[in-house]
């Protein structure tokens, strides 16, 4: 009897140079780093390669900027569902990033792009925030949707393999909700670092709670991909 090969996709979350050192708006301590480790994911048979980018307006109510008194790292939002007032989030407000067709929004140069088989942008409506790559937490109704889980459908895709930027926030967002959608998903660990290093081992548990493996890239996981 014949063994099926698992069907494998990559998601590189948001390695954009906003993110990352040495002069990004909210570059990640050491995020570049992490780009030999997804460019040698990239070289990997996956079924498809998939990056995400943040793409938002200069006005998105994530920017510090656009709030009378706040800063960034430190001040919160609320979200309102536009559609339905009842429903609301607490969101953490950050430096002005990624704004639409700036330097900072592009990818960084070094990463292989030419292995990709799509990007996907998401933030781009202004009165919401949205870290995963899927859609925004916003559940009723949903706001926003990038088409990602489609997309995967489609591809035939079993499991999911995700890096890039930062850990604790659009990794486990992306992270997550792969799982949720079916997925067995998995986070390589050298290919992604944290905004927050020192709460990264607390964020871990969680999101290993949840069904996601946080793998190493030399584990049997990354070296099955593409084999039976």
């Amino acid at each position: 009897m014949a063994t099926t090969i698992p069907k494998s996709a990559l998601i590189i979350v948001d390695l954009q140079e906003d993110f990352c050192p040495p002069n990004g708006s909210l570059a990640v301590s050491n995020g570049r780093d992490i780009i030999p480790t997804v460019n040698a994911l990239l070289e990997l048979p996956f079924t498809l390669r998939i990056a995400t980018k943040d793409w938002h307006p200069p006005d998105h109510i994530s920017f510090a900027s656009n709030h009378p008194n706040a800063q960034p790292f430190t001040s919160t939002t609320t979200v309102v569902n536009p559609n339905n007032k009842d429903e609301t989030y607490e969101t953490r407000l950050w430096p002005i990033h990624c704004v639409q067709n700036t330097p900072g929004a592009e990818l960084v140069p070094e990463l292989h792009q030419q292995k990709l088989d799509t990007v996907i942008e998401k933030g781009q409506r202004k009165e919401i925030e949205m870290y995963s790559a899927f859609y925004d937490p916003l559940k009723s109704p949903r706001c926003a949707d990038s088409g990602l889980a489609d997309i995967l459908r489609r591809g035939g895709v079993d499991q999911v393999f995700v890096a890039g930027l930062a850990a604790d926030y659009c990794v486990k967002a992306t992270a997550l909700d792969a799982q949720r959608e079916g997925f067995k998903t998995f986070i390589v660990e050298e290919g992604t670092r944290a905004v927050d290093a020192g709460g990264w081992a607390d964020v871990r548990k969680g999101i290993e709670a949840e069904g996601v493996e946080i793998i190493s890239f030399d584990s049997q996981e990354v070296r099955s991909v593409g084999k039976v």
